[in-house]
C-alpha cells in the first residue's frame, strides 16, 4: 500500500500541488468488484483546500487516473455501519449518498480518522461522524501493529497524527541511500518481507550495540549527574535572594499604591471644584438680572423714547433669563426655584403695566382724533348736514400716520408681550380692533357722506342733499364709552343718513331712451356730469386703498404677525362674522387654534376694523347706479383696476377680497344695465303718425359704444364690455326689424335702410373688433334694403311702354324671332309709336319729380340718404331706359323709332329736380 501511496503521490497529486495524507482501497457495495482507491488530499497552496478524490487503474492497468473529485467541505455525514464489530463497509454523504466496501476494516478505520482530523484541522462546518468508534476518533487503533503485516505494519505505523498531518517526501539522498541498501540484497524486491526480516536483524544489532555504548560512558554520566546537583544547589539560593528582592519591592509597590490613591483624590477634587465653580458662573451669569433692568421693569417710564428703549432692552433680558436652558438638577436647586419665580413676579408686573399703558395710548389715540372730528359739531346752531356741506370740497380720509408712528415705539415690547404672556397680548389685540373699529366707522361714514353730497349735488338739475342732523349727545356718548374699565367699545353708532334723490325736468318716455334707467332723462346728464363721478368714484378707492394698506402695515409690524406666508385663507363672509368673542375663542392657551397662520389673524383684524367699508361702497354703487345706470361703465373699470392692483400686492389680503367682492355687485349692476336696455328695445313703440327716421336705441346704442369704448379704453374687463356688446347689437338688429315690420307710416325698407346705414357707419367709425361681423352685416342689410326700396318705388315709370315691351319679351320667349315680332298685330311698329308718343320729355320729368317728393317724405333728414336713394333712382331708370333701346334695336331693326327724351335728358332731369328741392 505505501508503493501504491508513493506512486499515487508522483503521478497525480505532484502535479496538482497537492499532498496525499490518506488512502483506501474500496469497491461499490452491492455491484461487482471494480477495486478503486479513495483518497484524502490536501493543496500544498494557502488557502488549502481539502479533497476526496476517487482514483482508478486505467483499463490497460499500467497507470492511474483521477475520475472523481469532491470538496471535503460538501461532505455532511460520515456513517462506518457499526461502532462496535469490525465492518469494511461505509458510507460518504456528499450531494448523494455513496456506499463504499473497504479490502478490510483496518483501512477503514485509518481512512475515517483522516477525514476526522482534517474536518477538525481545516473545516468549521463539522462533520457527522455515526457509527463510529469514539477512540478512533481521538487515535489510530492499536490493532493496526497487531493484525496488519510487516510490509503493512510500517504502512500504519506510519499514519500516526504526525504522518497524517505532515507527509514530507524522500529527498535525492534518502532516496540514493534505499536505492544502495537495496542493491546490496537481491532479494529486496522480489522477497520484500525477507528483505524487511533482514533490516529487522540489522536494526537489533545496531540497538544492542547503542546500549553498550551507552553503559561504556556510565563515569562521564555520574559526573554528569554531579554538576546537576550543584546546578540545583546554585538555583536554591538565586531563588532565596529573589524572594528577598520580591519582598523590598512590595513594600515600595505599596507606598505607591497610597501615593497613588492620594494624588487621585487630590485630583478628584479639583476636577470637583472646577465643574461646582463652572455651574456657579453659568447660573450666575445667565440668571441673573442687573438691578438697572429690575428697576426699569417696575418703574421704567413708558411715554419717553429713552424709557421704551430702556424697558425693551430689560424685557428681552428678562425673557433670556427665563428662557435659559438648564442644565439637569438645576432646577432641584432651591435658589434657581427662587429666581425664576422672582423671574415670574417681574414678568407679571411689567406685562400688566404695559398692558394698561397701551390700553390707556388706545383710549387717548382715539378720543384724540374723535375730538377733531366733532369740534364742527360742537358750534352752536351746526348741524351735520352743514357741516358735511362745508368740508364737502375735500374728499379725504384722515391720516393715521402720526398714531401709528407713536405706537410703533412699542412694537418691540408687543412682540416680548406676545412670547411671554398671549393672554394679555390677545386682550391687547382685541381692545385695539374696538378701538380702531369705531374710529374708522365714524370716518369711513363721514367720507362716503361727503362723496355722496358731491355726486348728487352736481347734477344738472341740482339734486339736493338732505340729512338728519347729529345730536351732539351722541359723540358724547361715545367718548364717554372709551374710558369704560373694560376697555370696550360700547357705545352705538348712528346710522347713515340716507340719500333721496329727486328727479325733475323733462324726460324721454321708456321707448325712446335706452339712458332713462334711474328715472333721469338723457337731457339731464352730460358728459361733464359722468366725468365728475368718475373722478369722484376713482377718488373714493384712491383714499380707501392707502389707508387700509398703511393700516395692515401697521398691524403686521406692531402686533408681529408675518405677511409673507403662504396660506389657504378663509372666507370673507367667515370673517365678517368673527368679533371680539370668535378671536378670543380662537386660542387656547396661547396657542390659535381655528386660526391657521398669522396672515389669517391680520385679515381678521382688518375684517373687524374696516367692517364698514364693503356696505358703504355697495351704498355708494347703489347711489350711483340710481343716477345714472351708465356709472356702472365706470365703476367696473374702477373697481376692476383697483382689485387687479391689490391682488398684484397680495391676493388673500383683505383690501382684495373686499374690492372683489364690492366688483361683483359692480358686474351684476353692468348686467343688469345691459339687460335693462335690452328689454327697453324689446318694448319700443313707434307712433303711426309720424315717420320712423333713426330709431331712439339706434342712436342711444351709438351713443353707448362710443361712451364705453372712451371708458374701457386699455381697461382690464375689456372681456365684458365685448360680451354686451355682443347682446347689445343682437338686440338692436330684432328690434330694427320688429319695428320696420310693424311700421305704416314709413315703407319697412326705408327704416332697416336708414337704421343698419346708421349702425354700419357708428361701427365703421368706433372699429370695435368684436364686432366685425356685425359691421358686415349691418352693411349687408343696408345695400340689400336701399336696392329693393329703389327697384319698389321706382317701379315703371314708363308703365305703359314697359307693358308693351314685356308683352314683347312675352313673345320671343314663346319661340317667335326678334326681327318677326314687329309683325305681330299687336306689337307692330305703328303701335310702338303710338305708346312712344305717350311720354314726351316734359311728362317724364314731371314723374320724376314727383318721385323725388315721395322719397324725401319717406327719408328722414338725420340720416341724410336722399341724394343717395335719388342717384340710385337715376341709375335704375337708366338701365331700365337702356333695356327698352336695346329692345327696340333688335326687334323693329331699321324702322328709325327712337324715344323722344335721351340719357343726357333724363341726367338733366334728375339734376334739376335735385337742385330745385
Amino acid at each position: 500500500m505505501t508503493a501504491i501511496k508513493h506512486a499515487l503521490q508522483r503521478d497525480i497529486f505532484t502535479p496538482n500541488d497537492e499532498r496525499l495524507l490518506s488512502i483506501v482501497n474500496v469497491c461499490k457495495a452491492g455491484k461487482k468488484k471494480r477495486n478503486c482507491f479513495l483518497c484524502a488530499t490536501v493543496t500544498t497552496e494557502r488557502p488549502v483546500q481539502v479533497n476526496v478524490v476517487k482514483v482508478k487503474k486505467s483499463d490497460k492497468g499500467d497507470f492511474y487516473k483521477r475520475q472523481t473529485a469532491w470538496a471535503l467541505r460538501d461532505l455532511a455525514v460520515v456513517d462506518a455501519k457499526d461502532a462496535v464489530k469490525e465492518n469494511p463497509e461505509f458510507d460518504l454523504h456528499f450531494d448523494k449518498v455513496y456506499k463504499w466496501v473497504a479490502s478490510s476494516a483496518v483501512e477503514k478505520n485509518t481512512f475515517i480518522s483522516c477525514i476526522w482530523k482534517l474536518n477538525q484541522r481545516y473545516l468549521r462546518k463539522k462533520i457527522d461522524f455515526i457509527n463510529v468508534s469514539s477512540q478512533l476518533l481521538e487515535e489510530l487503533p492499536k490493532v493496526a501493529e497487531e493484525s496488519v503485516p510487516s510490509g503493512e505494519n510500517q504502512s500504519v505505523a506510519g499514519g500516526d497524527e504526525e504522518a497524517v498531518d505532515e507527509y514530507q517526501e524522500l529527498n535525492a539522498r534518502e532516496e540514493q541511500d534505499i536505492e544502495i541498501m537495496m542493491e546490496g540484497c537481491e532479494y529486496a524486491i522480489s522477497n520484500a518481507e525477507a528483505f524487511a526480516e533482514k533490516l529487522s536483524r540489522e536494526l537489533q544489532v545496531l540497538d544492542g550495540a547503542n546500549i553498550q555504548s551507552i553503559m561504556a560512558s556510565e563515569k562521564q554520566v555520574n559526573i554528569l549527574m554531579k554538576l546537576l546537583d550543584e546546578a540545583l544547589k546554585e538555583v536554591d539560593q538565586i531563588e532565596l535572594k529573589l524572594s528577598s528582592y520580591e519582598e523590598m519591592l512590595q513594600s515600595v509597590k505599596e507606598q505607591m499604591d497610597q501615593i497613588s490613591e492620594s494624588n487621585h483624590l487630590i485630583h478628584l477634587s479639583n476636577t470637583n471644584n472646577v465643574k461646582l465653580l463652572s455651574e456657579i458662573e453659568f447660573l450666575v451669569n445667565h440668571m441673573d438680572l442687573a438691578k438697572g433692568h429690575i428697576k426699569a421693569l417696575q418703574e421704567g417710564d413708558l411715554t419717553s423714547s429713552r424709557g421704551i428703549e430702556a424697558c425693551t432692552n430689560a424685557a428681552d433680558a428678562l425673557l433670556q433669563c427665563m428662557n435659559v436652558a438648564l442644565r439637569p438638577g438645576h432646577d432641584m436647586l432651591h435658589a434657581v426655584k427662587q429666581q425664576q419665580q422672582r423671574f415670574s413676579d417681574l414678568r407679571e408686573q411689567f406685562a400688566r403695566r404695559l398692558a394698561s399703558h397701551l390700553n390707556s395710548v388706545f383710549v387717548q389715540q382715539t378720543l384724540l382724533q374723535l375730538c377733531n372730528r366733532s369740534c364742527y359739531l360742537s358750534v352752536p346752531g351746526h348741524d351735520q348736514s352743514s357741516t358735511l356741506a362745508q368740508h364737502s370740497a375735500e374728499l379725504t380720509l384722515p391720516n393715521h400716520h402720526p398714531f401709528h408712528r407713536d405706537l410703533l415705539r412699542y412694537a418691540k415690547l408687543m412682540e416680548w408681550l406676545k412670547n411671554t404672556d398671549y393672554g394679555k397680548y390677545e386682550g391687547l389685540t382685541k381692545n385695539y380692533m374696538d378701538y380702531l373699529s369705531r374710529l374708522y366707522e365714524r370716518e369711513i361714514k363721514d367720507f362716503f357722506e361727503v362723496a355722496k353730497i358731491k355726486m348728487t349735488g352736481t347734477t344738472r338739475e341740482g339734486k339736493k342733499f338732505a340729512t338728519l342732523p347729529r345730536k351732539e349727545s351722541a359723540v358724547k356718548q361715545e367718548t364717554e364709552s372709551l374710558h369704560g374699565s373694560s376697555g370696550k367699545l360700547t357705545g352705538s353708532t348712528s346710522s347713515l343718513n340716507k340719500l333721496s334723490v329727486q328727479s325733475s325736468g323733462n324726460r324721454r318716455s321708456q321707448s325712446s331712451s335706452l339712458l332713462d334707467m334711474g328715472n333721469m332723462s338723457a337731457s339731464d346728464l352730460d358728459v361733464a356730469d359722468r366725468t365728475k363721478f368718475d373722478k369722484i368714484f376713482e377718488q373714493v378707492l384712491s383714499e380707501l386703498e392707502p389707508l387700509c394698506l398703511a393700516e395692515q402695515d401697521f398691524i403686521s409690524k406692531f402686533f408681529k404677525l408675518q405677511q409673507h406666508q403662504s396660506i389657504s385663507g378663509t372666507t370673507t363672509n367667515e370673517a365678517e362674522e368673527m368679533d371680539g368673542g370668535t378671536l378670543s375663542r380662537s386660542y387656547a392657551s396661547g396657542v390659535p387654534q381655528t386660526i391657521s397662520s398669522e396672515k389669517d389673524m391680520i385679515r381678521q383684524m382688518m375684517t373687524k376694523i374696516f367692517r364698514c367699508i364693503e356696505p358703504e361702497l355697495n351704498n355708494l354703487i347703489a347711489l350711483g347706479d340710481k343716477i345714472d345706470s351708465f356709472n356702472s361703465l365706470y365703476m367696473l373699470v374702477k373697481m376692476s383696476h383697483h382689485v387687479w392692483t391689490a391682488q398684484n400686492v397680495d391676493p388673500a389680503s383683505f383690501l382684495s377680497t373686499t374690492l372683489g367682492n364690492v366688483l361683483v355687485t359692480v358686474k351684476r349692476n353692468f348686467d343688469k344695465c345691459i339687460s335693462n336696455q335690452m328689454k327697453q328695445m324689446d318694448e319700443v313703440k313707434i307712433s303711426k303718425k309720424s315717420k320712423v327716421g333713426i330709431l331712439p336705441f339706434v342712436a342711444e346704442f351709438e351713443e353707448f359704444a362710443a361712451l364705453a369704448e372712451s371708458i374701457f379704453k386699455n381697461a382690464e374687463r375689456r372681456g365684458d364690455l365685448d360680451k354686451a356688446y355682443t347682446k347689445l347689437i343682437r338686440a338692436v338688429f330684432v328690434s330694427v326689424e320688429k319695428v320696420a315690420n310693424e311700421s305704416q307710416k314709413t315703407p319697412r325698407d326705408v327704416v332697416m335702410m336708414e337704421n343698419f346705414h346708421h349702425i354700419f357707419a357708428t361701427l365703421s367709425r368706433l372699429k370695435i373688433s368684436c364686432l366685425e361681423a356685425e359691421k358686415k352685416e349691418a352693411k349687408l342689410k343696408y345695400t340689400d334694403h336701399l336696392q329693393s326700396y329703389v327697384i319698389y318705388s321706382l317701379g315703371q315709370p314708363l308703365e305703359k311702354l314697359n307693358h308693351f315691351f314685356e308683352g314683347v319679351e312675352a313673345r320671343v320667349a314663346q319661340g317667335i324671332r326678334e326681327e318677326e315680332v314687329s309683325y305681330q298685330l299687336a306689337f307692330n311698329k305703328q303701335e310702338l309709336r303710338k305708346v312712344i308718343k305717350e311720354y314726351p320729355g316734359k311728362e317724364v320729368k314731371k314723374g320724376l319729380d314727383n318721385l323725388y317728393k315721395k322719397v324725401d317724405k319717406h327719408l328722414c333728414e338725420e340720416e341724410n340718404l336722399l341724394q343717395v336713394v335719388w342717384h340710385s333712382m337715376q341709375d335704375e331708370f337708366i338701365r331700365q331706359y337702356k333695356h327698352f333701346e336695346g329692345l327696340i334695336a333688335r326687334c323693329y331693326p331699321g324702322s328709325g323709332i327712337t324715344m323722344e327724351f335721351t340719357i343726357q335728358d333724363i341726367l338733366d332731369y334728375c339734376s334739376s329736380i335735385a337742385q330745385s328741392h
